[in-house]
């Protein structure tokens, strides 16, 4: 990780303040929705009737419509990712049934950071090794039994290849942070991750002991046998 991106990071979440940006900020594109991503008849049917499920990689070509559909669908709507990304499409035959999304790891959360073994200087050093699981959506006309856990599954095994192609680095953990009032991680948990703690609702910014956001589960997963060691050096 480059310093200023590091530096990037540590004044997002309030860390450090640097000076006002020379740049202009771009503005906030509107997304509009298309009949491309209007809801479809409902489809039941157990997971292991589906039609072979398939992950595709968003282009430049697709990135519009996966922006559609998570701000569409998913309830915390469309914001650009942070950081190395990738997005999927998740197929089954030729019916887009759910997206996915991972992004940069979160820059600091206590939980994690235990759970590795991490001082500051080794986190800062070996963080983009974590890969966080963004946005994850099953279109809400898609009703399959266990297709979420089979999903992850599935990107267990596909995106550190797929990671490591684009970005020369190949990815030891998975992160993923689900809120409580909404979800209890049973996808996850059917996948083998480890829920490690909660976040303390404080936010980026918010006041300390005062919860301010939603609080959420963090879930993550080794994606090597070595990973606090790597994590670590």
């Amino acid at each position: 990780m480059s310093c200023r991106v590091a530096m990037l990071r540590m004044d997002k979440d309030g860390l450090i303040q640097l000076p006002p940006s020379t740049r202009k900020k771009q503005p906030v594109r509107t997304i509009l929705f298309t009949p491309a991503t209007d809801p479809r008849d409902t489809l039941v049917c157990p997971v292991n009737q589906l039609p072979q499920l398939h992950l595709q990689i968003v282009t430049k070509a697709t990135s519009a419509l996966w922006n559609e559909y998570i701000q569409r669908y998913h309830y915390l709507g469309h914001s650009p990712l942070p950081g190395a990304q990738l997005r999927y499409f998740i197929t089954a035959g030729e019916q887009i049934v759910a997206l996915t999304g991972f992004g940069a790891a979160a820059w600091q959360t206590a939980p994690r950071d235990q759970f590795i073994g991490w001082n500051p200087d080794q986190r800062k050093t070996n963080l983009h090794l974590i890969v966080n699981n963004a946005r994850f959506l099953i279109l809400p006309w898609i009703q399959s039994k266990n297709l979420a856990s089979k999903i992850l599954s599935l990107m267990i095994r596909t995106l550190p290849d797929d990671w490591e192609k684009r970005y020369n680095i190949r990815p030891v953990l998975m992160e993923s942070f689900v809120q409580k009032d909404r979800f209890v991680g049973t996808c996850y948990k059917a996948s083998n991750w480890i829920n490690v703690g909660e976040t303390k609702g404080r936010g980026k910014l918010g006041p300390m002991g005062k919860i301010s956001v939603p609080i959420k589960d963090i879930w993550v997963y080794p994606l090597d046998k070595k990973f606090r060691t790597l994590l670590k050096n």
